[in-house]
């Protein structure tokens, strides 16, 4: 009998480790990416790669009480280009010190051999890498071993893809009840600006020039064409001054024709780039930034020959905002603000800091802190 129940022992303690390794609900699913491939994953998943670091916005949102329980290598951009939220995550869950990260695929520096060896379930991948990743015949590789690539995005053309891209990963997490919710919670806070703006009679659109991360570098101007910021500026009731000369999501244009058009309003894309530009003329937004230094720095961009005698800035209207608005499914927040700066009658009672603290509060596992947009004095 003691060798029986010994031999017994051991049956049941492989058969328990066997179902830890591999979820007995674990069935293979057919989904489709932002790019229209259909792709077969073993779901729920329970080991993710992120291509990159910032799809950590979402992701955190899903597995809200251990974030990054799934989440087996990023792409290291998260502390580089948003190194406020990383130190927020990283006081939070000091282990992802150690969580092996890897370069972008554009710059040639994500190692497909690491990501085979980490074995994950799938890889997300977001599609401003995919000429790079087919290149480097990335899906091919990957595909020979059993791991999927799908495609995400929520910069390129994100009032196109951002909903398609939350129910994509919510099913891949099994989290499809709360990836709706977030998406029907995005969409009712956009609502209350698009349907007061839709009620408005003759409504006089300002003419917006949004700086694409004013300071950066030397040169002006990066803009947005219609998507992104430029899209959330026409939904806050706007008309985007880059939508008419830049002929996809980003671009450039001409100081002096930005002179020339004279814009009602200014807005500047703001972030801590002090990984890339130290001590840059950049308007440093995000959780818990200085921002008597960031309005200091945003009245110095707005005093250069591109702005300086534009209606925007003898009447005050030149803002900053988070540049990362535009690379997470947060749009909502974003619109928010800029609405009760393009209209601010119209909006008085809208108040975006509260939107965004109950972002925190519902979805998110990182204590709220203020620091997302600023406003020149005026004088």
């Amino acid at each position: 009998m003691p060798i029986l129940r010994a031999v017994l022992g051991t049956v049941l303690l492989a058969g328990s480790l066997l179902a830890g390794s591999i979820p007995a609900f674990a069935e293979k699913v057919s989904v489709t990416d932002v790019l229209g491939r259909k792709v077969e994953v073993e779901a729920p998943v329970q080991r993710v790669i992120l291509g990159e670091g910032r799809q950590m916005y979402f992701v955190a949102a899903l597995d809200k009480e251990d974030p990054f329980k799934r989440v087996v290598a990023w792409r290291d951009d998260l502390p580089k280009a948003d190194p406020d939220s990383y130190k927020q995550y990283l006081a939070g869950y000091p282990q992802i010190a150690k969580l092996p990260s890897f370069g972008g695929m554009k710059e040639g520096a994500f190692d497909i051999e690491q990501a085979i060896a980490l074995k994950p379930d799938v890889l997300f991948m977001n599609v401003e890498a995919k000429i790079a990743s087919d290149e480097a015949s990335l899906v091919e590789k990957l595909a020979a071993v059993g791991i999927p690539v799908v495609y995400v995005d929520f910069r390129e053309k994100p009032f196109q893809n951002t909903e398609p891209s939350m129910r994509l990963i919510g099913k891949l997490f099994g989290k499809e009840k709360l990836a709706e919710d977030f998406i029907a919670f995005r969409a009712a806070e956009i609502a209350r600006v698009t349907e007061r703006i839709a009620k408005t009679q003759n409504l006089r659109r300002p003419l917006v020039m949004v700086e694409r991360a004013g300071g950066y570098s030397d040169d002006c101007c990066m803009s947005f064409g219609n998507e992104n910021f430029g899209k959330m500026v026409e939904i806050a009731g706007g008309t985007n001054f880059g939508s008419t000369l830049i002929p996809g999501t980003f671009g450039t244009v001409n100081p002096e024709a930005v002179v020339a058009a004279n814009p009602d309003v200014v807005i500047v894309t703001g972030g801590n780039w002090g990984a890339f530009v130290p001590g840059g003329a950049w308007v440093g937004l995000g959780p818990g930034s200085d921002l008597v230094e960031a309005r200091r720095k945003l009245a110095a961009l707005a005093a250069r020959p591109a702005f300086g005698q534009t209606q925007a800035v003898k009447n005050g209207r030149v803002h900053a905002i988070w540049h990362q608005f535009y690379n997470s499914p947060y749009q909502f927040v974003a619109i928010q603000e800029i609405a009760k700066w393009l209209h601010p009658e119209l909006f008085a009672d809208l108040d975006a800091d509260a939107t965004l603290k109950t972002l925190h509060e519902r979805f998110l596992p990182l204590p709220y802190e203020p620091g997302y947009w600023v406003t020149v004095e005026r004088k």
